[in-house]
């Protein structure tokens, strides 16, 4: 499970790689969270959001790994586009329905997210994915 997970707004991956060592830090609009696994959160959310299984996600490569490695210590990766667009054309009702269903998702895997807790996580995102769409910027993860 990760210990710090900061999505963040990049212009692209080599500006969004930077952030490897050390985290995205003032440089990027960005939101943190922790204690949870962000690599598989943004599949399951893109399949609730946007249809589609999980595994054809992993199978396409997803989430697109920009800098690190998963098993070395941090790693940056960035949001789908179909996922950037899903949470930045849903509404409220929708995040919060999505919010829920992968805090139910979690708990059957044994892990525990508050339903609160996943609506903020997923409602941020989904203002934080608008902000760079309005910046034509894309949104990564940073976690360690």
């Amino acid at each position: 499970m990760s210990i710090i997970v900061k999505f963040f707004v990049a212009p692209d991956d080599t500006s969004a790689s930077l952030a490897l060592r050390t985290g995205p830090g003032r440089a990027f609009e960005s939101l943190s969270f922790g204690n949870f696994d962000p690599e598989e959160a943004v599949l399951e959310w893109e399949c609730l959001l946007a249809g589609g299984r999980f595994e054809e996600l992993v199978e396409a490569g997803e989430p697109r790994i920009v800098a690190g490695r998963d098993n070395d210590g941090c790693v940056v990766f960035a949001l789908s586009p179909r996922l950037s667009t899903a949470l930045a054309d849903a509404g409220h009702a929708r995040l919060r329905d999505v919010a829920a269903s992968w805090s139910r998702l979690r708990s059957e895997d044994g892990e525990a997210i508050d339903t609160e807790i996943a609506e903020a996580i997923v409602g941020d995102l989904a203002a934080l994915v608008s902000s760079a769409r309005r910046q034509s910027q894309g949104v990564y993860c940073w976690v360690a």
